[in-house]
């Protein structure tokens, strides 16, 4: 039985990269093609659900309008294309992909590091560890990627969508932001991403570890810790972008009495985005490492 310390000890050496896998035992996946499998994988799914995650975005900075430009999802898509055609749904894409495709990549990565030290000799990684391991590339991703991501994906989208927009492309104004605000610029609501991410990726990590276990064939757990984290999973979704507008609302005494639902702006285009999301993004990492495992051979 693996020795429970390896998996926190920062010296053990990676069991994926040992000269050949004893006989019987299941393979590990490479960190090196879990970085490579993710950072595609995450390029594909944006391109596919980023016209979600525009009209999130944009019901989300609406909230502040007075009075609200949209009424809806339907007409926040209705008033977009007549504005700017279907390619307004995708204005801002370069802000987000520049973005995902080191996400998932650093997601995957960190996902397949951690848990190679978490498996047991048969290979098997238990949903309690799974979940460890998900966690864990959930605060990593959200401090080298999804924070400051997040930021100027939001600073680009509404500069974009005003009157007259100061940003010429993404590294124009990801430029212009360090310029005028430093590094701290793109960091806005750092404790809110980890805390948003790191919850995230446990939860879509412990149930994809628990199938995987069902499906074949050992224990799967009742699903008790994604019924508690779910509703902060979901709080912390819209919290990224909206910690800002709501500390502010609450400071001027404006619709405190809305301030709970003010968490959950865009939600529903929102859950529309994470269901493709979570469901393309495996899919497609499977498969390319799958793809991977015939041309790069690691053990």
């Amino acid at each position: 039985m693996q020795d429970k310390g390896a998996f926190f000890s920062p010296f053990c050496r990676p069991r994926c990269l040992a000269a050949a896998a004893p006989a019987g035992r299941a393979k590990l996946t490479h960190p090196g093609k879990a970085i490579l499998a993710g950072g595609i994988a995450g390029g594909i799914e944006i391109c596919i659900t980023f016209p979600t995650e525009y009209v999130k975005t944009q019901l989300q900075l609406d909230e502040r309008a007075n009075p609200p430009k949209y009424r809806g999802i339907g007409d926040c898509v209705k008033q977009t294309m007549q504005s700017h055609g279907i390619k307004g749904l995708y204005r801002g894409l370069s802000s987000l992909l520049y973005g995902s495709i080191p996400k998932s990549a650093v997601r995957f990565g960190m996902f397949e590091f951690l848990s190679n030290h978490a498996k047991d000799e048969n290979g098997r990684l238990d949903s309690t560890r799974g979940l460890l391991c998900g966690l864990g590339a959930g605060v990593m991703e959200a401090v080298l990627v999804v924070c400051p991501m997040e930021t100027v994906k939001v600073k680009f989208i509404h500069d974009q969508t005003s009157a007259n927009p100061q940003y010429k492309g993404f590294f124009h104004g990801v430029r212009e932001i360090v310029r005028s605000q430093g590094l701290r610029g793109t960091y806005q609501g750092l404790t809110a991403t980890v805390l948003k991410q790191g919850s995230n990726q446990a939860i879509r990590f412990f149930v994809m570890t628990s199938l995987k276990n069902w499906y074949k064939g050992q224990s799967c757990p009742k699903p008790l810790i994604c019924n508690l984290f779910l509703p902060v999973s979901l709080c912390y979704e819209n919290e990224g972008t909206q910690i800002q507008p709501c500390v502010a609302t609450v400071q001027k005494g404006e619709r405190q009495e809305n301030m709970p639902l003010n968490f959950y702006k865009g939600t529903v285009p929102r859950l529309g985005r994470v269901c493709l999301d979570v469901a393309i993004v495996f899919i497609i990492y499977e498969e390319v490492v799958k793809a991977l495992n015939v041309v790069w051979k690691t053990e």
